[in-house]
């Protein structure tokens, strides 16, 4: 008699494991960045200009696509004042930069934009510079987030239909080919094989029709936009749901394959054959074409979305890969059991127990991968145990987290039930030895010796005695029970999908909520620029060539820091009013690093000085170098220093 496993001791053991290992990756873990956020503009929030500026430029933590509407900006009138779309500035993935018209009005301007981050999902927002002085009126754009809309809450549930979908397929055919291949031949679970192409070849093409909207804030009616259905197929997201269509399309012509090879073993044996009686020899080449499909479902995923954007892209991509298939082969083929275990409980058959020990091993290797993937998924976006409480991603993953607890607490009486099968099943028969031949010595033509009977009765058996390992029918009290146990088990199953569900939801949900480390980077960004002066400004004085008559210029360099910034000179008479000089010349010179002078090329602009572009390569101390002529033939140079702040740094991976 074979010893009851113990799948508890081992599943607490496994958990323990785990549990460190968590503590140990999340406990330690450095910066990823998914999400694109905002880290900075030129010009920045809430500045004012004294002149309007040629151009808006604004910068994100990853790189970012954008259409033609994802920047405006509005004139304090509600008038778009960038003819043209966005571009990326000098080439950078990360930025996004508009021109302005000419001869901008004071007031305030609103900039409104909206772009598709790397990992596939929409961002937007809004700030607001004014030139001149601040006007009472400014143009007003909508706050809400991208998934309150109408679009973006359909999007929503059926990306989790798509989920559902893969996970139906991925399941029932995992079931059907490890587990118990004659139930390919079982009406449901075809249908469930069925249903589950549909859903996901519906869901595919909806997204692709949606995705459209949801990248822009377009109303519902837009998904028929043909020209804006090419520049979506065009799109990384896009192109990975092309790319799932195709291989669906050929996914159709293998389940077609394999149901023809399936309904004729069907008409050899009738419709009522019991699912253990033989398997269907599908092929080896069917098998691994069917997971190579699988494979490259799963990538339709992974390429176009958290995988796909942030640290260890390469190490990523493949772990989202088995995330989703094992997702698919635990969940789907949970359901899967369930069916079967249904169908044969109510036609009064049972389903081998040895195909419920192999999808009980199955399942918990499945459920094993998830929770390691999940584990590294987890440190990458989320990064430390405060997050898990201070963002909306950390408390989905939490309640996530939980639900899983709660499956696997169910999984182990599914399991136990699984051990009192097999203990069920295992061979009781008592044996009988056969007895060796014996020789005879039989004399030729002697009559023949009548063969030996037991006391008077019949002859025995050919060979003597009973066959070793030959048992009669079941008893009626073992297929009792054998049935209990398989409505034991049937029940715990339909549980373990049901809270499997759930999980799928929360999944979804995970998805498309900003992860823990990209919401705290923008929020330090924030922070960093709001503590960060918008502006450096140096006042150096000068002698203007009369006794006691001295006046100052002052310097103002905007944002102050490594890159491009705008320069304006002032120059101050000794009265403290506004001076006009025929010229006004200004070097910078870092002389620790031996760079310059770099001359700022300032120009005349009615009562100040100006230039819009210069370019600061490096931070620290620089030297001013100003010229002031102050009338034909007198002019004076003065010096001053101004701090540069080097550029923003996001944490150290």
């Amino acid at each position: 008699m074979r010893p009851v496993p113990r799948p508890a001791r081992t599943s607490l053991t496994v958990l323990a494991l785990l549990a460190a290992v968590c503590a140990l990756l999340v406990g330690g873990a450095g910066s990823a960045f998914a999400h694109a956020s905002l880290s900075g503009s030129d010009p920045a929030d809430s500045t004012v200009l004294k002149e309007a500026p040629r151009q808006v430029t604004l910068t994100f933590t990853e790189s970012v696509t954008f259409s033609e509407d994802s920047v405006r900006v509005l004139s304090p009138e509600n008038q778009r004042v960038n003819p043209a779309p966005a571009q990326h500035a000098d080439g950078k993935s990360n930025t996004a930069r508009v021109q302005l018209s000419d001869e901008l009005p004071r007031g305030t301007y609103t900039v409104a934009w909206r772009v598709v981050s790397a990992d596939g999902h929409p961002i937007s927002g809004a700030f607001v510079f004014s030139v001149g002085k601040p006007s009472e009126t400014a143009a007003v754009v909508p706050d809400g987030s991208s998934d309150d809309s109408a679009v973006g809450r359909l999007y929503a549930l059926i990306r989790y239909l798509a989920y559902s979908g893969l996970a139906l397929l991925v399941g029932a055919a995992a079931f059907v080919v490890v587990c118990l291949p004659a139930a390919g031949g079982v009406r449901p679970v075809r249908r469930l094989l069925a249903a589950g192409w549909a859903v996901l070849v519906v869901s595919t093409v909806a997204l692709l029709l949606l995705r459209g909207p949801y990248e822009t804030a377009g109303r519902l009616t837009s998904v028929f936009d043909l020209a804006q259905l090419g520049r979506t197929v065009v799109g990384r997201p896009g192109t990975a749901l092309v790319v799932r269509l195709v291989l669906l399309a050929a996914a159709a012509v293998l389940l077609k394959r394999c149901a023809v090879r399936l309904r004729g073993r069907d008409e050899g044996q009738g419709e009522g054959h019991d699912v253990g009686a033989g398997s269907p020899d599908l092929g080896r080449r069917l098998h691994w074409t069917g997971a190579a499909l699988a494979l490259g479902l799963a990538f339709t995923w992974a390429a176009a979305e958290h995988a796909s954007a942030g640290i260890q892209v390469p190490l990523a991509v493949p772990v989202a890969v088995l995330h989703l298939l094992a997702m698919g082969v635990w969940l789907g083929g949970l359901i899967t059991l369930v069916i079967v275990l249904r169908s044969h409980g109510t036609a009064g058959r049972t389903v081998p127990a040895d195909a419920v020990s192999r999808f009980s091993t199955m399942a918990f290797a499945a459920v094993a991968v998830l929770v390691g993937t999940g584990v590294y998924q987890s440190w990458r976006q989320v990064g430390s145990w405060e997050a898990l409480t201070t963002t909306s991603y950390g408390r989905t993953l939490l309640v996530k987290v939980a639900v899983v607890v709660v499956v696997l607490w169910v999984a182990s009486f599914s399991r136990r039930w699984t051990a009192r099968l097999l203990h069920e099943a295992a061979p009781a028969a008592e044996t009988r030895t056969v007895p060796e031949p014996e020789r005879v010595k039989v004399t030729v033509g002697a009559p023949d010796v009548p063969a030996a009977t037991d006391g008077g009765g019949a002859p025995d058996a050919p060979g003597g005695g009973e066959v070793r390992g030959a048992a009669g029918p079941p008893s009626p009290d073992a297929d009792v029970h054998r049935r209990a146990h398989q409505r034991g088990l049937r029940r715990t199953v339909a549980v373990e999908a049901a809270l499997g569900v759930v999980v799928l939801a929360m999944s979804t949900l995970l998805t498309g909520t900003q992860p823990s480390r990209a919401a705290g980077e923008s929020a330090a960004a924030a922070a960093a620029a709001a503590q960060e002066p918008q502006a450096k400004v140096a006042t150096v004085p000068f002698d203007m060539g009369t006794a006691g008559h001295q006046g100052a210029v002052q310097i103002t360099l905007a944002p102050g820091r490594v890159g491009e910034n705008t320069v304006e000179a002032v120059v101050f008479s000794a009265d403290g009013g506004l001076a006009t000089v025929p010229e006004l010349r200004l070097t910078l010179t870092q002389e620790a690093l031996g760079i310059g002078p770099i001359d700022a090329k300032l120009k005349n602009q009615k009562g100040f000085w100006a230039v819009y572009d210069l370019q600061l390569p490096m931070p620290g101390e620089w030297t001013l170098n100003i010229t002031v002529r102050t009338s034909e033939i007198d002019q004076v140079t003065v010096r001053g220093s101004v701090n540069i702040a080097p550029l923003p740094r996001r944490p150290a991976v």
